[in-house]
């Protein structure tokens, strides 16, 4: 049995030497030729083709997805398929960006006439400058590492962590200079809770129309109560006569009124209601709805137009049928 403190110290010795791979790593992005890609690709009308073989595949869909998630449209297209029909995606005005640790690829090799008779540029992320094909793109981005963190300088480890540090180098420097907002992001991630909070806005979520609670200032507290119950929000607005929002009233209200032994019969829930309450209008997102509540400590928040007419309304179990929460 191996005792557990070697198992430790062999897995620290692999994050130390993937450290200095990605310290060496620095004098790679910060060249000239690392600029020259980033502006091949921001110059570029049609789409990156990542592709590599192997372990390099695997880092390469990564890459692929970082960049179009960015907006850099990009796919990988792994290349022993390309040889066999799938280079049919490839466009005289795409970029390959070609991965290979050796830079010694056959199957990205076997496709270099072709990419070059149909003027494609290449891009090829290798640690031999002197490879064949580093020789054939335009631009070559070295990713050389001091070693392996494979005792037996076989498995690829630092050399692929180093390759995915210069794709995600390249993807977020692409997004800074194309100006890539949050709007953005979310449009390429509308499922999930990321794609949730980053696009569903408050009229997404809000109940409107017959569904808000919705009395008068003028009438008793027994009144709203109706209301609040038929609507099953635990609040309801209250307007003047001109429909203008002049409160709310939640349970909670409820509770400190039947505390302080109100007549809920006879009083009027004007005389009772949280004036001046938290509100919010229909196009803010739902996610910062959810930090004015909890900020607030509140449970719920009226939704008005720019008239302070109510127009929703919307509480925190809202929010998690949502999956904004």
């Amino acid at each position: 049995m191996v005792d557990k403190s070697q198992l430790r110290q062999w897995g620290c010795k692999v994050i130390d030497i993937e450290k200095s791979a990605l310290d060496n790593l620095y004098q790679y992005v910060d060249s000239v030729e690392f600029a020259e890609a980033c502006e091949l690709i921001l110059n570029c009308t049609g789409k990156v083709i990542v592709m590599g073989m192997g372990k390099s595949g695997h880092i390469g869909n990564k890459i692929s997805a970082t960049l179009a998630s960015t907006g850099t449209p990009a796919f990988f297209v792994h290349p022993g398929e390309a040889s066999h029909g799938d280079l049919g995606v490839l466009a005289d005005n795409d970029i390959i960006l070609a991965l290979s640790n050796s830079g010694e690829s056959s199957e990205i090799l076997t496709l270099m006439p072709v990419i070059q008779r149909m003027g494609v540029p290449v891009i090829a992320i290798t640690s031999k400058p002197e490879s064949n094909m580093a020789r054939l793109s335009k631009v070559h981005l070295c990713i050389g590492v001091p070693e392996e963190a494979c005792p037996l300088g076989l498995a690829p480890t630092s050399s692929t962590t180093a390759t995915l540090v210069m794709g995600d180098a390249i993807a977020i420097a692409l997004l800074q200079a194309k100006g890539f907002t949050r709007d953005d992001f979310a449009m390429s991630h509308p499922g999930g809770a990321l794609g949730r909070k980053l696009l569903l806005k408050v009229n997404d979520v809000m109940h409107s129309g017959d569904d808000l609670p919705l009395v008068n200032h003028d009438i008793c507290i027994t009144e709203a109560l109706y209301e609040i119950s038929k609507k099953g929000l635990g609040m309801t607005a209250i307007i003047d006569d001109e429909r203008k929002l002049v409160g709310i009233f939640t349970d909670g209200d409820l509770r400190r009124v039947i505390d302080a032994e109100v007549n809920l019969r006879t009083t009027p829930i004007a005389d009772v209601m949280t004036r001046n309450c938290v509100t919010i209008m229909d196009n803010i997102l739902a996610a910062k709805a959810l930090q004015i509540m909890d900020s607030k400590n509140i449970n719920g928040l009226i939704v008005i137009d720019k008239d302070r007419h109510p127009i929703g309304a919307l509480n925190m179990l809202d929010m998690v049928k949502a999956g904004v929460i």
